[in-house]
Parts: structure tokens; C-alpha cells; sequence
């Protein structure tokens, strides 16, 4: 027998390979896939099923193209109801993989169809629990995301039937394999652990210690994080079926001269630039929106663009086609294109760009007392709750979509978050709304600790905004 957890930082996103004799079964694969069949490949073993825990929101499955490059056979468990070829496994049933067979747990309360699958090993006995978004380390999954017409609280009580009767009645000893880990949005504070077992979690995780339905409710369906706008586009993709991926990368990866990206660019196109923010910061395209691919880019590009956007791709040379590939991950498959070269030719070309102006942190106490900047925060707000600069004013990156208008354009905002990576996505959000004077700390809270602590107030005992 042999598992193996392919995680991507990316989206925070478990997948596995399982394997016996030459059977093997992957669970909840990524948009591509390669990945999947090149180890079964190496292994010299034939997937025979792709197993689903259920319909994802938060990226878009492989499970389709791996089905039908491989011919195995999908697997739901019970009332999922898919709009393509699929086997719908009944509770309790079990799948043969060579030596070792996979269990079916229906685990609603994530969603209705949300299923957990048992390995058992060559003994017969249970090894591992894959439960997909039922159960993270330290968390559960949300329920207020896209299942049919119930309210959140209706699935959070489906989900403490699920963990009361399914999952804590498991030996303490079983490893606990979960969907997703820290920085997912399908939870709300996913530990950092990528695996867990079932004894750890009932002595650890807040929604298995108690044993009360309606304290388990309340804990599960309040202070939820902000839904990306992506999530529900998502969820409705993996039921009713996509486009394959080597289809969608053939009508992506095209090299577009400056006249025809400009051409584009006329037709309303958006255009997205996936270098570093200090690359960015040096000179764009005007009306860019910097989201770096060495970040948390999935989940940025789902909350700050709609899901049909065109868009223009302005990247490092050699990674046009891991930008395009990350964007299909998450449904996002209308790119004309990319500039061929990067930046360089327009450089060259002599074109119109626009630059953002960055301080460090010790530039920071200097230019607050010489300038009459306004302090925009835009981490999220546990981490404003810890610490922030005196006197900013808090709004999260995945609330400024629809919160702008709280800020005054003509103002002058020095951004900050962590580390730079969110401010420079907030600073060319808003200079592409017509935001004239806006900067971005370099290095974040970190540097700004690091170089005028006095700058920043600690442990907050007031409320911080959603």
C-alpha cells in the first residue's frame, strides 16, 4: 500500500494519490492531469478511480480530463448529482484497490454531497480517513457555501450528525488526511498541519470538542471569512463539466505583439501582471492589476476579478504558461494572450507606463512626519486585531472590491500588510480606479516593526472591521 498527499501552496489544496498491486485511486485532483498520471506512470500502476469528496468551490477539478485520459471511473458519494458520467456510491460501500479497499462516509454538512472515503490496509483494518472539506486539523469545513437551497444552519447540524456518528467513531489512531490546510477560505482557521489522526483532532479541534448541537452551530456558522466571488462560479463548473485543459491552454498561450495586446486592451481587456510587486512598482501598464504569481495568486485573482473577465497577461518571461495554467485552476479561461517579451519591448518601445512609489520601513517615520499620507491596512483582521500603525484605517484586501468608496481618491494612502505582497495588489486595484496618490510600505508590518515599532500600537482591545 502506498499514499501520497500532493499539496499545492497555491490554494492551500490537498490531492491524493493512493495506491496497491497496480491499482492506484486519486481524490480530488487539480485542473491538470499530468501530475496524476505521471506517477502512476512511474509507479507502473493504472488509476482505476477518481474519487470526488465533493463539488469544490474553490478551484476546478481534473477529475473529468484524468477520467478520460485514464479511463477510470468517477466516484461521487450519495446525492451528488453530476451533469457527466459518474458512479454514485451508496454509504458504507466499499471500493477494491488492490490489496485495500476505500470506504464510502457520507459526511454531509459541508455540503449535502460532501463524502469522506476509509482506506482500510492489507489487514483490514482502518488506516487513514480522506475528508475532503468535512474535517481539517483544527477547523471544519464552512457551511454557507453552494449547496442546493439549505441555510447555513441546516448544513452545520447535518455536519455535527456527520462528525458525531462518522468521524469521532473512528479509532483515535486513523491519520486524518484533509482537502485543504492553512490559508483556505473553505474553512476559517485551518491549522497549519498538512495530516492529523482522528485522536488529535477530538482532543484538539474546537468543533469536535463539543457534544451540543446548538453550540456546535453557533461556533461553525459565525465569524465567517468573506466568500471569494469565484466560489460559486467554481462550485457550479465541477457539477455540470468543462472544458479539457490542454483545449483551454491551446486557445490561451498565445504571444501577442504590442500591437495586438494593445488592440485587445481597447476592447476593454483586463490586464493582469503577475510579477513581483517590486518589479511592478517600477514601471506597468497603466490600468495593470498586480497579482504575483509568488503569492497567494488563485485566491487574490478569484476575489478581485470577475470569472468572465478577458484578460491580458503581463508576466516574467517563462512563466506565461504557469500563469495560464493557475488561472484555469480556478475557472478563469478567457486570456487573449500574453505580452510577448514581458515588459521589455514596451520599456524599449518607449511606451507610457506608470510607477508606484514603495518605502521601507524606515522610510516610513521620515515620510509620515514630512507628508500628509492616510494609513490604509489591508491585512485581514485577525492580524490587524494583533497589531497596526496608529491612526490606519482598516480594510481588508478581500473587502476592497466593494469598500472603496469609503476612501477619498484625492487623498494621499500609504498601503501596508505583512510583507508587500497585498499592498501592492490593493495600491494598483486602486490606481486602476483612478486613485491618484498611493504608495505601498515595502516589507510590510514586518519591516515597519523591525525599523519604527513606536509607529505601531499592540494588542488592540477594540473591535477591527470585517
Amino acid at each position: 500500500m502506498y499514499v501520497q498527499q500532493l499539496y499545492t501552496n497555491c490554494l492551500a489544496h490537498a490531492a491524493y494519490y493512493i495506491e496497491s498491486g497496480n491499482q492506484a485511486a486519486v481524490i480530488d485532483p487539480l485542473r491538470d492531469p499530468e501530475p496524476y498520471m505521471k506517477l502512476a506512470q512511474q509507479r507502473g500502476a493504472t488509476i482505476k478511480y477518481v474519487l470526488e469528496t465533493h463539488f469544490h468551490a474553490d478551484f476546478v477539478s481534473g477529475h473529468i480530463d484524468l477520467a478520460n485520459k485514464t479511463g477510470a471511473q468517477i466516484v461521487y458519494g450519495p446525492n451528488a448529482a453530476p451533469g457527466y458520467k459518474a458512479y454514485i456510491a451508496q454509504d458504507g460501500e466499499k471500493l477494491k484497490i488492490g490489496n485495500v479497499e476505500l470506504e464510502i462516509l457520507h459526511t454531509p454538512g459541508h455540503t449535502i454531497e460532501s463524502t469522506s472515503f476509509l482506506l482500510h490496509n492489507d489487514e483490514g483494518k482502518p488506516f487513514a480517513v480522506f475528508t475532503g472539506d468535512t474535517l481539517f486539523v483544527g477547523d471544519v469545513g464552512r457551511p454557507d457555501l453552494l449547496s442546493g437551497n439549505l441555510g447555513k444552519e441546516e448544513l452545520a447540524a447535518m455536519l455535527f450528525s456527520s462528525l458525531q456518528n462518522k468521524i469521532k467513531t473512528l479509532p483515535d489512531d486513523v491519520i486524518v488526511y484533509p482537502g485543504h490546510g492553512a490559508g483556505s477560505a473553505c474553512g476559517k482557521n485551518i491549522g497549519s498541519q498538512s495530516y492529523s489522526t482522528i485522536g488529535e483532532q477530538k482532543a484538539t479541534n474546537y468543533a469536535l470538542l463539543t457534544n451540543d448541537r446548538n453550540t456546535f452551530i453557533e461556533l461553525v456558522t459565525s465569524d465567517l471569512p468573506v466568500i471569494p466571488g469565484y466560489f460559486f462560479t467554481d462550485a457550479v463548473i465541477n457539477k455540470t463539466g468543462y472544458s479539457s485543459f490542454d483545449d483551454v491552454m491551446k486557445m490561451n498561450l498565445n504571444p501577442l505583439s504590442i500591437d495586438q495586446f494593445n488592440a485587445f486592451r481597447k476592447q476593454g481587456a483586463v490586464i493582469l501582471d503577475t510579477r513581483d510587486p517590486q518589479e511592478f512598482a517600477a514601471g506597468f501598464i497603466k490600468g495593470s492589476l498586480n497579482i504575483g504569481l509568488n503569492g497567494d495568486f488563485a485566491v487574490w485573482v478569484g476575489t478581485l476579478l470577475d470569472a468572465n473577465s478577458n484578460i491580458l497577461l503581463v508576466t516574467q518571461a517563462g512563466r506565461e504558461r504557469e500563469a495560464i495554467e493557475r488561472l484555469a485552476r480556478i475557472g478563469y479561461e478567457n486570456v487573449y494572450g500574453y505580452l510577448d517579451g514581458g515588459m521589455n519591448p514596451w520599456f524599449s518601445g518607449k511606451f507610457d507606463y506608470g510607477i508606484v512609489m514603495t518605502f521601507n520601513g524606515q522610510e516610513v517615520n521620515q515620510l509620515l512626519e514630512a507628508e500628509e499620507y492616510n494609513l490604509l491596512d489591508v491585512r485581514n483582521r485577525g492580524e490587524a486585531a494583533k497589531n497596526r500603525m496608529t491612526g490606519s484605517l482598516h480594510i481588508p484586501l478581500n473587502t476592497l472590491r466593494n469598500r472603496y468608496t469609503e476612501l477619498n481618491k484625492n487623498k494621499k494612502w500609504l498601503i501596508y500588510c505583512a510583507g508587500g505582497y497585498r499592498s501592492m495588489i490593493a495600491a494598483s486595484f486602486l490606481i486602476g480606479i483612478g486613485f491618484h496618490f498611493v504608495a505601498s510600505v515595502e516589507g510590510g508590518m514586518k519591516e515597519i516593526m523591525q525599523h519604527a515599532p513606536e509607529l505601531v500600537e499592540m494588542d488592540l482591545d477594540r473591535s477591527v472591521s470585517e
